[in-house]
């Protein structure tokens, strides 16, 4: 993102000073009090709210606001949101409501204000986790290396960011890579991708591995079989596959779980992510134990010559929780883009 000489004059909080960051996603938006904290980030006060309850953004800041009674004086904040910065607006059809950079920080009278990618910051923050506090999907006897580190995972979207270890302090590739064109891995695939292509001009990654994608894999699986489609939700869906009610569910995860190792091993190759490979998101937790019986492993190793390569990489899950909270803040301080 660009930003003026005027942008670069703003004042960013001091070491001492709480902020608000915040960490919005197309279900929920994650509201902390922070301050820094040595090397880090001190949560103060945290809630979670639930988007479509709220109007906009702006209410949901302003909310959380009156609930600190006075406590703080809140100058700036750092905002990680699904989607991207044109203009003065944060472009993403994911999220419930449009979201004005102008709204925001002149309703709450800041000084400073940073808009940044919602997996930019969970992958900022993912620097700060202790292996206890993420759980196992492909461990490896390998040594840890320091290198890139992926950070991606399926919610109402698709996300996904790079760590970039370095001095002073670490930097982050933001990508879209969920808008990558879907690449089928078998004849089941390629027939469900032409399902999925009807009435569509391009069918993204985004399309299959999201709580939404889950939901057209089910549809679409549900037409080849010749079936009803009665599910309309993803967590219905979800449900069904784990309980083995809908056949058509229960492939429509298999299929899920598939695509999306083959998706991760591809971008692990891509950003040589010799540091590891973290998953995040809505929809994994709850299904942790269908993706470690999966066809996942497989499919993320099967990359021909370079199966060596990822056999040292190591895949781990992560509760989202406040990282991107963190992670906001963290990029803030270091010197995001301010609007």
């Amino acid at each position: 993102m660009g930003e003026s000489a005027k942008q670069r004059e703003i004042v960013r909080a001091s070491q001492a000073e709480a902020f608000l960051a915040a960490d919005v996603g197309g279900t929920h938006a994650r509201i902390g009090l922070v301050r820094r904290a040595g090397n880090g980030i001190e949560v103060l006060r945290y809630e979670r709210y639930a988007c479509a309850d709220w109007p906009s953004l702006t209410a949901v800041l302003q909310d959380f606001v009156t609930q600190l009674d006075g406590q703080a004086v809140v100058k700036h904040c750092a905002v990680a949101s699904a989607g991207y910065v044109l203009g003065d607006a944060v472009v993403n059809e994911n999220l419930p409501w449009s979201v004005s950079i102008g709204d925001i920080r002149n309703t709450l009278g800041l000084a400073g204000l940073a808009v940044v990618n919602d997996f930019e910051a969970v992958a900022y923050a993912c620097q700060f986790l202790q292996t206890h506090e993420t759980q196992p999907i492909i461990p490896t006897s390998a040594a840890p290396v320091t290198g890139p580190v992926l950070v991606m995972g399926p919610g109402t979207g698709l996300g996904s960011a790079v760590l970039l270890p370095g001095s002073p302090h670490a930097t982050v590739l933001p990508t879209e890579a969920g808008q990558i064109s879907l690449a089928p891995g078998n004849e089941r695939e390629m027939a469900i991708l032409r399902e999925l292509a009807r009435g569509r001009e391009y069918v993204s990654y985004e399309a299959a591995l999201s709580g939404p994608g889950l939901v057209n894999l089910y549809r679409a699986i549900s037409t080849l079989r010749g079936t009803n489609a009665t599910l309309a939700e993803p967590s219905d869906v979800t449900r069904a596959a784990l309980d083995g009610s809908d056949p058509a569910a229960v492939e429509a995860l298999d299929v899920f779980c598939g695509l999306l190792g083959s998706f991760v091993g591809d971008l692990a190759l891509l950003y040589g992510a010799r540091g590891g490979v973290y998953l995040a998101g809505g929809i994994l937790p709850q299904v942790r134990d269908r993706l470690l019986a999966s066809s996942f492993a497989n499919r993320f190793f099967n990359k021909g010559v370079m199966r060596a390569f990822l056999q040292q990489v190591p895949v781990r899950l992560m509760d989202h929780g406040q990282l991107g909270v963190i992670g906001a803040a963290g990029l803030y301080l270091h010197g995001s883009t301010a609007h």
